[in-house]
């Protein structure tokens, strides 16, 4: 299964190489940087994001004209159907990407350990998407109660396919450490960069991409132009994935587009 993800990772790089040397300099601001939501299946967005006659069948159509990134929460708790994935990749423009989180079993059942063939079978789920051209990184999520354990992350890491983009999102403070970045920096697992009311991640950057989660509850037009500058230096290093909160509010995804708006300008 390995194997598989690798030749199917290795065709969608040669489908971007292509497409960058095609028209480097038209794309490659807006390829840099990819800013959504975690979810777009909300209703109550109507009308300030989403049309207010927009039937629940074509949030997702729109959704993708507005932001080129969606994280998606559904995989945390459900395997998805191939033809749920398949139908996902066909309404999406081409540059789209979808961001899935990791099982639960991996992470809050297992806790990462004796998990090489959940991770094998996440990893096969997502396949349709990964033909499509269309799958990003994938986020572990720890629970809050794990606490540092450098050993069980470090073959935890060793089972990663190896072309496969990851990053871990810990929400316990034990985990900040050098010896934890170092052994991420080895595997090239982006440390997930989540700020909320409880909690801020340093801003580390320990592989060749970087991933934010702005859960705040709030964020005034200030912050957002705090966050703007801090992704745009980000980016000119290393690629930049960025979500906003999802709530029964639209402001996360009007946010976004302005951030996306901005940065792609």
């Amino acid at each position: 299964m390995r194997r598989l993800y690798h030749e199917a990772r290795h065709a969608q790089f040669l489908m971007c190489e292509y497409k960058f040397c095609d028209s480097l300099l038209l794309i490659a601001a807006f390829m840099k940087v990819h800013i959504g939501t975690s979810g777009w299946a909300y209703p109550t967005w109507k009308p300030d994001f989403y049309p207010a006659k927009t039937p629940s069948s074509r949030l997702l159509d729109y959704y993708a004209t507005q932001l080129n990134c969606v994280e998606v929460n559904y995989t945390f708790r459900a395997r998805p159907a191939v033809t749920t994935l398949q139908n996902w990749a066909n309404v999406t423009p081409e540059g789209f990407t979808f961001v899935a989180k990791a099982h639960q079993r991996i992470t809050h059942i297992k806790r990462l350990t004796d998990v090489d063939q959940d991770v094998d079978s996440f990893f096969a789920a997502l396949q349709p998407l990964l033909h499509a051209r269309k799958l990003g990184p994938v986020l572990f999520q720890l629970p809050p109660n794990l606490k540092a354990d450098a050993d069980r992350l470090a073959k935890f890491l060793k089972i990663l396919p190896k072309d496969a983009p990851a990053a871990i999102e810990y929400r316990n403070v034990s985990w900040f450490s050098e010896s934890i970045y170092s052994l991420m920096h080895e595997h090239n697992v982006a440390l997930c960069i989540a700020e909320s009311d409880d909690l801020d991640v340093p801003e580390v950057f320990t592989a060749n991409f970087t991933y934010y989660r702005l859960r705040k509850s709030d964020y005034s037009d200030g912050e957002i132009e705090e966050v703007e500058k801090r992704l745009r230096a980000a980016a000119q290093e290393r690629e930049v994935y960025a979500f906003l909160k999802h709530e029964d509010t639209p402001e996360g995804a009007i946010n976004a587009r302005k951030l996306l708006q901005r940065l792609t300008a």
